[in-house]
């Protein structure tokens, strides 16, 4: 089968490589559709921590976001599954340790993440090897672009609800990437009222036509009292900033990461008794926006500008956009194509 191959910073390769065979407890998916996001770009970049950390190894097949059909099963898999169409979770944990028996199997100190860590292959291929206690089905409302943003969705969803907003809060996003434009848009199924921080004024205005209460810029943000702040950008200064900006007794979430280290004063945190909450993975989110998807209440298939095949992947990871590409930030890949 064809796969994207990165064999060490910036340099890559689309390769006919074996097929996945499913293991026991294992199934193989016939990708349909998968997401790039901004993971990618750092193991492509060679930026990703992960990789001086050792968790990660040249060469990789990236790719976690991703939908598709299961087409075999293993050794103690129900035969139901094939013909099923599937997304599911990228932080497969050991399922012996404390963590993975209580519940907390994606921050598993052995754990694989799909296309990221351990060397588990990714999903910018034709087919994808995943444990059948790793997947999701999904329904027919839900089409293959909202099923490659479940991923995405399940982060963005924690981050709402780590926010403890309730209908009519006031929430800032800082940040108008995917998951904080998903995040938004959570927040506005809970009735919040929500603003955008941003830099650039084509997404910010992007962000308005989702239906955001307002996007500004630093220099235009309003002083209005924020509820909750979750801060899903890159920025190193802004969880600093978003722990200032936050009313007393409030919540901040913290889910973007920046490439250098940020600060944040303790003191700001305890002398406005502040509630500062860290989001990893999608894992205990992922149920919940396949059913915001399902229903309707929040559709995430504006945010996908285009949609390219396993030859161009090379260049979206060099940062180029797609000829014809909508305003939106995430880039899909048809493996098929």
């Amino acid at each position: 089968m064809r796969a994207f191959v990165v064999t060490g910073p910036r340099r890559f390769a689309v390769l006919d490589v074996e097929p996945p065979v499913p293991g026991p407890g294992q199934v193989v998916v016939d990708v349909e559709r998968a997401g790039v996001c901004g993971t990618d770009m750092e193991f492509f970049s060679g930026e990703m921590a992960y990789i001086e950390e050792d968790n990660a190894r040249y060469p990789m097949r990236l790719g976690h976001e991703w939908c598709g059909t299961v087409s075999a099963v293993g050794e103690g898999v129900d035969g139901g599954w094939i013909g099923t169409r599937v997304t599911g979770d990228t932080m497969l944990g050991c399922g012996r340790c404390r963590r993975c028996l209580g519940g907390l199997q994606h921050v598993c100190e052995d754990r694989f993440e799909i296309g990221i860590r351990g060397g588990w292959p990714g999903a910018l291929a034709e087919r994808l090897p995943v444990p059948v206690t790793a997947l999701h089905v999904l329904p027919d409302a839900v089409d293959a672009v909202a099923g490659a943003m479940v991923e995405p969705g399940g982060n963005a969803l924690r981050a709402v609800e780590a926010a403890n907003l309730a209908p009519g809060d006031r929430l800032l996003v800082m940040g108008p990437g995917t998951i904080g434009l998903l995040a938004a848009r959570f927040a506005l199924a809970h009735g919040a009222e929500v603003h955008i921080l941003g830099l650039s004024e084509p997404s910010l205005e992007f962000a308005r036509t989702l239906g955001a209460h307002g996007a500004w810029t630093s220099d235009r943000l309003p002083d209005l009292p924020y509820d909750a702040v979750i801060d899903a950008s890159n920025g190193p200064g802004l969880p600093s900033l978003a722990a200032d900006l936050v009313e007393p007794g409030k919540r901040v979430v913290y889910i973007g990461l920046a490439p250098t280290a940020s600060a944040v004063d303790t003191r700001v945190l305890v002398l406005k008794d502040v509630t500062a909450v860290g989001i990893l993975s999608a894992s205990p989110g992922l149920a919940g926006a396949i059913e915001h998807y399902a229903s309707g209440s929040v559709d995430p298939r504006p945010l996908v500008a285009a949609v390219v095949g396993l030859d161009e992947v090379g260049e979206i990871l060099s940062g180029s956009r797609p000829a014809g590409a909508g305003p939106g930030p995430k880039i899909h890949v048809d493996p098929r194509v």
